[in-house]
């Protein structure tokens, strides 16, 4: 099985196999795929977030292509298997900007002899290219359905004072903290998680563990706006402490060898090739998208399409124990309200939290489905 699937087979139905894909906007993009051989099925673009890979959607690609689909799930720019980016701090940050982003996704299908997709997925940040695909691209991405980071519309452009600063008011809090994606933009940061203290398998199974269902405190609510004393409300794997790493946050809350060994949606066989991955690479690769986030500097581009809705058929899946749907407040109210002119549904999924498709991927399968064969039979 390792040989057919670049990094391992672990948790992989024997009908995946590893593609890797060339002339993609200056990348070679390894892809996982099942339902592969028939140029006649709808083809699902499958995008993952941080920190995953195209093996985030092992329990997605099956069903399917059960159902008569051809799912792509390609390792993104900055990740796995996949080659031709720029990992350096100070190197071509440019090309992780959200328009490149999208571009990767249409050379990807132009490279696969696709003219369009059925639907794009996207989970975390993958969720984003998602939706900026699907916004600038209808007619090639026919429908789109986000997981856990819901698409509250394209920027409004700005003029005069940028308002508070929100970094400057979580310093002041009696317990200063700070925002975990301008952490993840500094240059310390992919040392601090690839060269963390407990190494970077432990790092990822306390990561994983406290962002999911499986930690008890997650118990997420919205908050009423972008101020410090509400953000300052959400995990600390988000508002971090303000002297802490990403690899001290998180290891405080690493799961006890009984939990780990009764997780089943991500043992450690699954978690090895994760942290394979980031052992080989390190982290730059996926940070370099914060980067772009908070900096600023490609947002002005993003400007032209203010006022713009997603016209192609939405939908947006979530774990109920998900603090990622109220990180940006009002994002998920938006989504429906504004920012998408054919929203259909908004699932919150019970027992899952922000690795929604792995920790109850039976749900998240009977959903989107359900989803694509609600187009079709509207379709017909």
């Amino acid at each position: 099985m390792a040989d057919r699937v670049a990094y391992g087979g672990a948790g992989l139905d024997p009908g995946i196999r590893s593609t890797f894909v060339e002339g993609c906007n200056g990348l070679t993009m390894h892809c996982l795929e099942a339902g592969y051989g028939d140029p006649d099925r709808p083809l699902v673009l499958l995008l993952h977030g941080f920190p995953e890979l195209a093996y985030s959607w092992r329990r997605v690609l099956p069903a399917l292509a059960a159902a008569g689909y051809h799912a792509v799930a390609p390792d993104q720019r900055g990740y796995g298997r996949t080659t031709g980016w720029d990992g350096d701090y100070d190197g071509d940050l440019a090309s992780f900007r959200l328009l490149n982003l999208v571009r990767d996704t249409l050379a990807l299908l132009a490279a696969l002899g696709r003219e369009s997709a059925a639907a794009v997925v996207g989970h975390d940040f993958g969720a984003s290219v998602a939706a900026w695909a699907a916004l600038i691209r209808p007619d090639v991405f026919r429908s789109m359905v986000l997981m856990s980071a819901p698409f509250a519309g394209p920027p409004k452009p700005t003029a005069g004072s940028a308002g508070p600063d929100i970094h400057a008011e979580l310093a002041a809090l009696d317990r200063p903290r700070k925002h975990y994606q301008w952490y993840y933009s500094t240059r310390e940061a992919d040392a601090d998680m690839h060269r963390a203290p407990q190494g970077v398998h432990a790092f990822l199974r306390a990561y994983l563990h406290h962002k999911s269902a499986d930690w008890a405190a997650n118990q997420p609510f919205e908050l009423t706006g972008w101020t410090a004393a509400e953000l300052a409300k959400l995990p600390t794997y988000y508002i971090m402490d303000r002297a802490a790493t990403m690899a001290e946050t998180v290891a405080a809350e690493m799961p006890s060898a009984d939990e780990i060994a009764a997780n089943t949606w991500l043992p450690d066989a699954e978690l090895d090739v994760y942290a394979a991955e980031y052992e080989r690479l390190g982290f730059q690769g996926g940070l370099q998208w914060y980067r772009c986030r908070t900096g600023g500097v490609h947002n002005a581009e993003l400007d032209v399409f203010a006022g713009r809705a997603i016209t192609v058929p939405a939908a947006f899946i979530a774990g109920a124990a998900d603090w990622g749907i109220h990180q940006a407040p009002g994002a998920l109210a938006a989504m429906h309200e504004t920012a998408c002119a054919d929203f259909r549904a908004c699932h919150l999924i019970d027992g899952a939290g922000h690795w929604v498709q792995q920790e109850q991927s039976g749900a998240v399968n009977a959903l989107l489905l359900d989803f694509l064969g609600s187009l079709e039979s509207s379709a017909g």
